[in-house]
This record gives C-alpha cells, sequence and structure tokens, in this order.
C-alpha cells in the first residue's frame, strides 16, 4: 500500500526525499564516528539521553538538509508544471546538491578533530586564521592524524554524488522530454502534492512546530551531560549559524549590558577608586613599597599545559618531572590559576596585556587593535627594561610580530631568525632549538648593563607532533600526545640547566604559564581543563623554599603581578590585579562565544545560543544548579559580563594604552 503511495508521487518529489534520506544518513556517520570516540563519557549517561541526542542530531540534520534540498525543490518544482524537465536542468540540479552537500560533509568530517581539540562543534572561529593559509594548510597535512577525516569526507561525498547520479537516472530521466497530461486534475494533484512538501520543508527548515521560535543552538541542550547535549548538533547548523549572527549590526559589539553599569560594576569588584587624572575609570596607581635592585623577567608561555598534564597536580604518567620539580624548588606555586581562552592568542594577549578576549574575536587582528595598548612590556620600557620575544614560527601568525612590536616589544625572534633546515613543520623549530637559541640572545642582554623582558612561546606541544631524533631525549610513553609532553618538559628542563650556568640566572624571575590547558576529560561543555593552568614563578635568587599559593588568579593578572615583584610604580589601567597583594572572589574566561566564570566551588556557563548553567565544579557534579542558587548565579555572571563589558568599552574609546593612563612614572 505504502509502496503505491509513494509510486502516485510526482517522480520529482520522489527524486527529493531520496536524496533526503541518503543526506541523513550521510550526516549520521560522522556522528557516529563522534560518538565512538568520545565513548568513555558515556559511561554515567543514561541510554535514553544517548538515544535522545541521537533524536536531536536527525532534527539537526533535517534542518540542514532543508536548506539543501530547498533550491532544488522550488527548480524542479516549476518545470513539474512547465510539463518536462530538461537534461540541462537535471544537470544543474545534480550539481547543486553534489556542491552544497559536499561543503556541508567537508565541515562534518572536519568538526570531528575540531571537536576533539576544542570541545566544541564548529563555528567560523575555525575562520580566524583564514589569512595565514599557508601555515594552517602545513599544520593540518603535516599531521598525519588528520587524514582519516580527509579520506571520510572523500568516501562520504563520493558515496552522495553516486547515490545521486542513480537516483537522477532513476527518477528524473525518463521525463526529461515527456510530456505531462495536460488534465485539470492532472495540475490539481501536482499543486496540492508541491504545497504539502513545501510546508514539510518548511517544518523541516524550522525544527520545530511550536510557532514561537525555530531550533536553536538551546535546543539540543536537553540533559546536564555535555557531551551528549553537544552530539545533537550539526556542525553545518553550528557553523552557519555563527556566521549569520556575527554579521547581524547588533552583534558587531558585545552589548552584555549597559556600558557605565559594567563600568561601576568593574570598579566595585576590583576595589578601584576612580581618578579623575585618569581618562580610562579603571586605571589606578600603583605605587612600590620599596625599591630593590632590578631583576629580569623570563616568561615561558607554554603550549597546551594543561595542569592535568603535570604530576603535581595528580597526573600519574610522570610527564613532567622537570616542571614539577620547579614547582616545588624556590617558587610560587599556583594551584587554582586559568587561562583566558582556549587559543594561543588568548594567551598572549592576556598575559602580556591584562585584558580579556572580547567573546568570537581576535585581539591582536581585529581593526580595534590598531591602537596603542599597555602592558607589560610597555610598562618596564618605561624603567629602561630590553624587551623581547621569541616565537618558534612565523611572527605573522596570529599578527603577532606586529601587534608586539607596536607595543612594546624592542625585537622578535622567529623562524625568519633560525636555520632553514632546522625548521620541521609549520609550527617552526622545535621547543629545545628556539630556547637554545635564546639563551646567547639573553646573555647579549645582560651585558648591555641594563634589565629584561624576554617572552618565549613554545609550540612542539601542538600537531603536527614531531619529536628530533638528534638529540639526548627518549620517552617513556607510548602515544605521541604524552611523547611531545614529555619533550616539551625535557626541553625546558635543557633551558634550565643552561641558565643556572649563566651569571644573569639568580637575578632573574622565571615564570612558567600556559598559553592555554587541553581538552582533556571535559565534564562541562566549556572544559575546566582548557582553562586550568599552572603558574610556576620561579625566584631562585630570592626564595630558599617554594610557596603555594591557593587563591584563585587568572592570566590577566600576570602583568600586575610582575610589576609587583619587581617592585615598581606603575598605572593597573587592566582587569588584573597583583596576586600577592589582593585577591579575587571569582576568575573569568572565555571559549570563543562560551563564556564562564567560577569562585570557589561554583561554575557559571553562559552560552549565547544555549541559555546558561551553574555547576559544582568541584564534585564534578552535572546537576544544573541555576535555579536552586539565583544569587550565587547573578553574582557570576554579572562578574564575567561587566569584565568583558567594560574592555569592550575601554577599546572601543581607545582607552587601553598611554591615552587613557599616564605610565610614564619612573621613579
Amino acid at each position: 500500500m505504502l509502496k503505491q503511495l509513494i509510486q502516485k508521487l510526482p517522480p520529482h518529489i520522489r527524486f527529493l526525499s531520496s536524496v533526503y534520506f541518503c543526506g541523513i544518513v550521510l550526516f549520521t556517520i560522522p556522528r557516529l564516528i563522534l560518538l565512538s570516540q568520545h565513548g568513555d563519557k558515556l559511561v554515567d549517561v543514561p541510554g535514553h539521553i544517548v538515544w535522545q541526542a541521537l533524536w536531536m542530531g536527525f532534527r539537526f540534520d533535517t534542518v540542514v538538509s532543508g536548506y539543501f534540498l530547498l533550491l532544488p525543490f522550488l527548480l524542479l518544482t516549476i518545470f513539474a508544471f512547465w510539463g518536462k524537465t530538461p537534461v540541462w536542468m537535471q544537470r544543474c540540479v545534480q550539481l547543486l546538491l553534489v556542491g552544497l552537500y559536499s561543503v556541508g560533509l567537508f565541515i562534518a568530517a572536519a568538526d570531528i578533530p575540531y571537536f576533539n581539540y576544542f570541545n566544541a562543534r564548529m563555528t567560523i572561529s575555525a575562520l580566524k586564521w583564514a589569512d595565514s593559509p599557508e601555515l594552517v594548510s602545513k599544520m593540518i597535512f603535516q599531521d598525519v592524524h588528520y587524514y582519516p577525516y580527509f579520506l571520510l569526507f572523500f568516501f562520504l561525498t563520493g558515496i552522495f554524488a553516486f547515490i545521486v547520479s542513480r537516483l537522477m537516472r532513476k527518477y528524473l530521466a525518463a521525463y526529461s522530454d515527456r510530456p505531462r497530461p495536460a488534465s485539470g486534475a492532472y495540475y490539481g494533484k501536482l499543486l496540492m502534492l508541491s504545497l504539502l512538501t513545501a510546508i514539510l520543508l518548511f517544518i523541516g527548515i524550522r525544527g520545530r512546530v511550536a510557532a514561537k521560535s525555530p531550533i536553536r543552538w538551546g535546543t539540543a541542550f536537553f540533559s546536564t551531560y555535555a557531551f551528549p547535549n553537544q552530539l545533537g548538533l550539526n556542525p553545518v547548523f553550528t557553523f552557519l549559524r555563527s556566521w549569520v549572527d556575527a554579521r547581524k549590526p547588533g552583534n558587531q559589539q558585545l552589548k552584555l549590558m549597559d556600558d557605565q553599569i559594567a563600568l561601576a560594576n568593574v570598579q566595585r569588584f576590583l576595589n578601584i577608586v576612580p581618578d579623575s587624572g585618569f581618562a580610562s575609570p579603571i586605571a589606578r596607581t600603583v605605587e612600590a613599597d620599596t625599591a630593590i635592585p632590578p631583576q629580569n623577567v623570563v616568561l615561558i608561555l607554554m603550549e597546551n599545559m594543561a595542569a592535568k598534564k603535570m604530576g603535581i597536580f595528580g597526573n600519574p604518567g610522570n610527564l613532567t618531572p622537570h616542571l614539577d620539580s620547579l614547582a616545588v624548588t624556590q617558587s610560587y606555586f599556583f594551584r587554582n590559576f586559568y587561562g583566558a581562552g582556549i587559543h594561543t592568542y588568548n594567551g598572549i594577549y592576556a598575559s602580556l596585556f591584562g585584558l580579556p578576549t572580547i567573546l568570537n574575536k581576535h585581539p591582536m587582528k581585529t581593526t580595534e587593535s590598531m591602537q596603542a595598548f599597555g602592558g607589560l612590556a610597555r610598562a618596564l620600557r618605561q624603567h629602561a627594561y630590553q624587551t623581547i620575544f621569541f616565537s618558534t614560527h612565523d611572527e605573522q601568525f596570529d599578527n603577532m610580530g606586529g601587534f608586539l612590536s607596536t607595543n612594546g616589544f624592542q625585537e622578535i625572534i622567529s623562524e625568519k631568525d633560525y636555520p632553514s633546515d632546522e625548521v620541521l613543520t609549520a609550527l617552526g623549530v622545535p621547543d629545545h632549538y628556539m630556547l637554545n637559541f635564546a639563551l646567547p640572545h639573553l646573555q647579549r642582554l645582560h651585558k648591555n648593563d641594563a634589565p629584561f623582558l624576554a617572552t618565549l612561546l613554545t609550540a612542539s606541544d601542538h600537531g603536527p607532533y614531531v619529536i628530533p631524533e638528534d638529540i639526548d631525549f627518549r620517552a617513556d610513553s607510548e602515544d605521541i600526545r604524552q611523547q611531545i609532553v614529555e619533550y616539551a618538559d625535557w626541553a625546558l628542563g635543557q633551558f634550565m640547566a643552561a641558565a643556572r650556568d649563566s651569571d644573569w640566572y639568580k637575578n632573574t624571575i622565571f615564570i612558567f604559564v600556559a598559553d592555554h590547558g587541553s581538552n582533556i576529560d571535559p565534564v562541562y561543555d566549556l572544559s575546566l581543563p582548557y582553562h586550568h593552568i599552572p603558574l610556576i614563578v620561579h625566584m631562585p635568587g630570592k626564595l630558599q623554599k617554594s610557596v603555594t599559593m591557593d587563591g584563585l588568579g587568572g592570566q590577566i593578572d600576570l602583568y600586575p603581578t610582575i610589576l609587583g615583584l619587581l617592585q615598581l610604580s606603575f598605572v593597573n589601567n587592566t582587569l588584573g590585579i597583583d596576586l600577592f597583594r589582593e585577591s579575587r572572589e571569582e576568575i573569568f574566561f572565555s571559549a570563543d562565544d562560551k563564556l564562564g566564570c567560577i569562585n570557589d566551588s561554583l561554575f557559571w556557563v553562559g552560552r549565547p545560543n544555549g541559555g546558561e548553567s551553574l555547576y559544582r565544579y568541584k564534585e564534578k557534579d552535572r546537576t544544573d544548579w541555576l535555579k536552586k542558587y539565583p544569587a550565587e548565579t547573578k553574582q557570576l555572571k554579572t562578574y564575567a559580563e561587566s569584565m568583558l563589558q567594560a574592555t569592550q568599552w575601554l577599546i572601543d574609546q581607545k582607552l587601553v594604552g598611554p591615552q587613557g593612563a599616564n605610565e610614564q612614572m619612573s621613579k
């Protein structure tokens, strides 16, 4: 009976229906692969939650498929009323379908490694490096871990193209020149079925039958389990939705709350007494307690070094013996320190300039960044410091070189300065080579009889992973992702061993901090391990034993904390505090479009397209306590949103640098 009914449908509707079901199956395959790769996250998840996530995935796949089928449906329907579908139109529809679905299947395949790395479905954040296609391409093609996903894309696209060709011959080819009946009954039936198909297509695109709102990102967040919630999303939907949202006039500038309310909140949260002498309402003078002899600063931004990788935080793999040793030897060791974001540029920007990244923006590449910023290097230049920055790779990546040179760094050492045969991957030279290369430069700066700030950005713990063979290093782990952590730690150990033999060693503060953490066993969709990072302030010439610091802190606090350690007067025009003089009740961070804020027990997550949640993160509790603790929710949300909104205002008003606060206070 059903077969007879289907056979009575117009050929173009049968064709498009078959294409729809084919697309649904092919979109489901990457979702099942993602599910299989994260099966460990489903150990405590009830089975019905997983099935509901897959059903949610079917709904989002239907939305995407509806958009893909809309234009082919309109074209084929018009020609159905005309009476025949010429071969050239069939070919156009075939090419259109294969083109649209190939793009969708590429995003679906690429989304798997993207999710594995960022713990988020793909958005336009993936395009932030579109202006560096050569370097990004090298990073991808030099990492064999991406190859299976290329094969997956070609496999799925090939299957789809083959099936569409077969369906075209089965349903449409025979009707290319055959005249249709000219009776009113035929056209009445065609009109009725076309309208019914259009209604179903409209419902599919909307994703819901409710009148108030179509399907949104937040629809997928139906449970308290982070992975199933994200499993239901279609990455084509999240990518295109984020692209559309980013281009809405109201979303070009952050508008979480009124600017003046945000600024007043920041003043209250950070105990800032407004100084009428400064244009910036958050600028405040910090006077040094006593004058001490100048000390050098070596700041090492360690790629991908999550707290969870270190033995001192409980990792049983003995991956970081050198860092673990430093943490307990003549150092201040911060246990509850958090990175500002999930990208290297977040870590550079927050650590050196004391500012958070505005949601979904690249702070060093936007037109807003074309102004003078304050920050660590500029402040130390006011105290006669020499400043130098080392990178393993091309300094133009992330616009690092241009931004840092404009804002206080006198020298940028990068891939252009290393021998070409030492450049092993798209990320340049390996860590140990850059660190060794830096030593004679630091000795040169030391001989100039002026203190120096040296910032060194490592990169080996980022794919493509390559461990040099001509070095005295042997990993104990079998997994390359653990081996590379061992190597990065070994390279730091070699650097510190060489530094101890230098005559500037004991007069130097060594600071070890990650640019960001890693997506290791996340419990929530805003991954805390991606933000929880180590901070080790190693002071061999000043400390006799180590001191553990348990208070909350973040990368935005590094700049004022370092100036405090150096006992230098300055104007703090940042959202950071001196962690030795002040304390934090909360710290906030972001992951592209998500915003998070924690205190000593609660974790608030804000999703622009998916609502908000409140968790007891120390117990790894997935229960959403949002309604149970409204006051605490409001406090954390207001804190985080005020900080970002105030930052947006300062940037808009061009008050983030010397123009907002007179930093020329050498004393």
